[in-house]
């Protein structure tokens, strides 16, 4: 037998197997993500109408929520704490580091206990993590999977992202966009079979889209005011990027563990009681937006607006950095919803317009979330995914760009890729 005859056989052996190993992957992260997303929703929602019937309890979900996410990582999960996507940067980057299976329960857990006691971030990052470290657990246990880390990897967060946002083409962007450095043959291979194992799930489950939302059209006239929204979602893709970054400087200044808690729940507590939509995730606030379309403009709407958009960085930076599980994707949503509804608002009201809320809080979502992630395509297709409707394309796809590049001027960093100069 010939060393070509060998090599042949070698690869078609290795090509086999990666496969069946895609199709596992998807699997798992696809039921870990579905679990994850259902179980956050109703806990979550349960215990909000628990707190808005009795004010107090929002003083009491988010310590009890800190401190359970603590003792379980300081007695089951090696007292480390979790780094969301810069562990998956690790991994990808390091031939030596990988992410260790426990990562698995230890996003899932302490995800789902931030949002559903208050947390104000979402399960998206904690998703992303569960399902990166799926993957890497596939590769640790196969010598011929080597040199395909990183594929492996973006397999799981192809079919978590996949499964999140009812979105398949959103969950290979990502991968693409955010995580992989490297795009290959195996890569296309390994994450198109994660997402057709991914999106046939959702067929078989019927998954209805996150928000349900009629888009019948937009106008050419509003471009310009497009255009307006994604210059300021720039500017509010960067305040959240760096209020996040100050305060966990800060609060890494706090050695106690109780007391990070004690104040991040503190800070977090009393923005709930001012502001109960802030609670979680915001996806119930964003769906009252949406089936609402219309609010009348007055004092008490403005101070709201505002309070949302300036109180809703400082309640995520204080949830991440007390010990919360999560990242800016959900942060990031709700801000760009509340800003361009606010936007539609302003412009029907003072300069008769007739522009369409609901148009603007869409576009809105997109280009706060590409701001924040430096991922238009993956905004862009994620958003459509939400809403399952691809009626604003173009117009998502033009803010898209307008806000990442309106941040990157800003500020050229993401929360994810900021790394602090050390200096002697």
């Amino acid at each position: 037998m010939t060393f070509t005859t060998i090599r042949k056989y070698f690869n078609i052996i290795l090509f086999q197997k990666l496969i069946v190993a895609a199709i596992l992957i998807s699997i798992l992260s696809s039921f870990l993500a579905i679990s994850l997303k259902h179980i956050t929703e109703y806990l979550e929602l349960s215990f909000l109408l628990k707190a808005t019937k009795q004010n107090f309890l929002m003083f009491v979900f988010p310590i009890i929520g800190f401190f359970v996410i603590h003792f379980l990582r300081h007695y089951l999960f090696k007292k480390k704490e979790n780094k969301g996507i810069k562990e998956i940067f690790d991994a990808t980057n390091s031939k030596n580091k990988s992410l260790p299976l426990y990562k698995v329960p230890s996003h899932f857990i302490n995800g789902l206990f931030t949002v559903a006691f208050g947390g104000s971030t979402g399960i998206e990052v904690s998703t992303v993590v569960a399902t990166a470290a799926i993957g890497a657990a596939t590769h640790k246990k196969e010598n011929l999977f080597k040199n395909y880390k990183t594929e492996l990897i973006c397999a799981g967060i192809t079919a978590g992202i996949t499964i999140l946002f009812s979105s398949p083409i959103a969950g290979i962007l990502f991968s693409m966009e955010v995580i992989a450095k490297k795009k290959n043959k195996i890569f296309f291979i390994t994450n198109s079979i994660a997402l057709a194992v991914a999106y046939g799930l959702l067929l078989i489950l019927d998954e209805e889209p996150l928000f349900s939302v009629i888009i019948k059209s937009w106008n050419y006239y509003a471009i310009p005011y497009f255009i307006l929204l994604g210059i300021l979602a720039g500017f509010n893709s960067v305040l959240l990027t760096k209020m996040v970054l100050f305060f966990k400087k800060q609060f890494s200044k706090i050695e106690n563990d109780f007391h990070k808690i004690l104040l991040g729940s503190f800070i977090i507590s009393v923005l709930l009681f001012i502001l109960p939509q802030l609670y979680g995730d915001g996806y119930h606030a964003m769906k009252a937006l949406f089936i609402s379309g219309k609010t009348a403009f007055s004092i008490s709407f403005i101070v709201t607006f505002i309070g949302i958009l300036i109180l809703k960085p400082i309640i995520t930076s204080a949830t991440l950095a007390s010990g919360g599980d999560g990242g800016v994707f959900a942060p990031s949503l709700f801000i760009g919803a509340f800003l361009g509804f606010f936007v539609a608002t302003v412009l029907n009201t003072y300069f008769n317009l007739n522009v369409i809320p609901i148009n603007f809080m869409v576009l809105g979502m997109a280009a706060v979330l590409s701001a924040s992630l430096h991922a238009p395509y993956t905004s862009l297709f994620l958003v459509c995914g939400m809403i399952n409707d691809y009626t604003l394309f173009l117009p998502i796809l033009m803010v898209c760009f307008i806000a990442k590049y309106t941040s990157m001027f800003l500020y050229p960093f993401t929360v994810y890729t900021y790394s602090p100069v050390v200096t002697n």
